[in-house]
């Protein structure tokens, strides 16, 4: 079996710290064949740096997907020429060059193929390409490579859509995690024909918070309907989410999938 461990989104530093605290701990539980992560809000909520990045490689996420705020740094564009940062972008985004929004990697001689994609429904990124589509495409693309398993990060904001998705790739690639919405849903299942599926896996971010950015803030937003300011706890109580899987390398099929949840004090 290939065993994956895959972290929710990472908030700022304070979710950063918290990874290289957990990882210990959660390395000797699961023993994972591969640890990846969304990395879209690494540095201070939007975005990633060069130092953010190599920060949470050191603590030991090997392969990191994304979404639509990966853009918002102007440090994408070096990061995305690195060949030592292991990264995909959506590859229904027309930002992301061809070939970018997915990537076969090596995991104990078996080939993974990781893909990112962005949902359309509630997003306000523009010429976004249906998801449903493009995962067509991609698929065609590989049909003839040796896979043994796929796995698909679906960063989107309606669960409608991540659920259609869910029953539209069932049986065609490993598992769909989804992303974007920081909050964990209780639905981790394998679908009938053998792909895992959760319609979204969380954040890795401060527990009394509103989806990483702080609670008082984010309130006086609602009272007042002003521009919100990012402003992430640096310290407290964090929240780690992630799921666990278990792919059939000879077949594909998630053979397990369980939500982890780890709370840590930074």
């Amino acid at each position: 079996m290939i065993k994956i461990l895959f972290f929710g989104d990472i908030v700022g530093k304070i979710g950063r710290q918290a990874i290289a605290k957990v990882m210990p701990y959660l390395k000797n539980k699961y023993q994972p064949d591969l640890i990846m992560a969304n990395v879209e809000n690494l540095a201070h909520g939007k975005g990633i740096t060069e130092k953010t990045l190599t920060e949470i490689n050191d603590s030991g996420i090997d392969f990191f997907t994304s979404g639509n705020h990966i853009w918002t740094k102007e440090a994408i564009k070096d990061i995305l020429n690195d060949k030592k940062f292991s990264l995909i972008t959506p590859a229904n985004d027309p930002r992301t060059v061809k070939g970018q929004g997915e990537k076969i990697i090596e995991v104990n001689h078996y080939r993974l193929l990781m893909v990112n994609l962005l949902g359309r429904v509630f997003m306000k990124e523009e010429d976004l390409l249906c998801p449903l589509i493009t995962s067509d495409q991609l698929l065609e693309k590989y049909k003839k490579e040796k896979i043994n398993g796929i796995i698909v990060d679906f960063h989107a904001e309606a669960t409608s859509e991540k659920v259609a998705l869910g029953w539209y790739l069932d049986g065609r690639v490993s598992a769909i995690l989804g992303t974007h919405t920081h909050i964990a849903t209780a639905d981790a299942k394998i679908l009938p024909q053998g792909t895992g599926y959760v319609t979204d896996v969380g954040m890795v971010g401060p527990k009394d918070s509103v989806l990483g950015i702080d609670k008082e803030r984010v309130i006086k937003k609602f009272l007042t309907d002003d521009k919100i300011i990012f402003e992430i706890p640096e310290e407290g109580v964090v929240g780690v989410d992630a799921v666990y899987l278990e792919i059939n390398p000879e077949n594909k099929k998630c053979v397990k999938i369980e939500r982890v949840y780890k709370e840590v004090t930074v």
